[in-house]
């Protein structure tokens, strides 16, 4: 049985979710190993889900009685 990606199979690497990135400062993101900003994916990337934030839910449209008349 195979497992299902939890975001999907198609990641496309990036700093913000790497395991080893500190986002300590809501503009600059600082690598743990090289401790320099990290600006691109470096050979130590190690995807972390649980530092993806979810996106937004989309608005429900506003229903009235009409709507369900037949």
């Amino acid at each position: 049985m195979s497992s299902k990606k939890l975001f999907g199979a198609n990641i496309t690497p990036d700093c913000e979710y790497c395991l080893y990135c500190d986002k300590s400062g809501k503009s600059s993101r600082i690598c743990s190993f090289s401790s320099k900003p990290a600006e691109r994916v470096c050979g130590r990337y190690v995807y972390d889900p649980l530092k993806r934030e979810p996106r937004a839910t989309p608005a429900m449209p506003e229903f009235t009685a009409e709507d369900f008349k037949l």
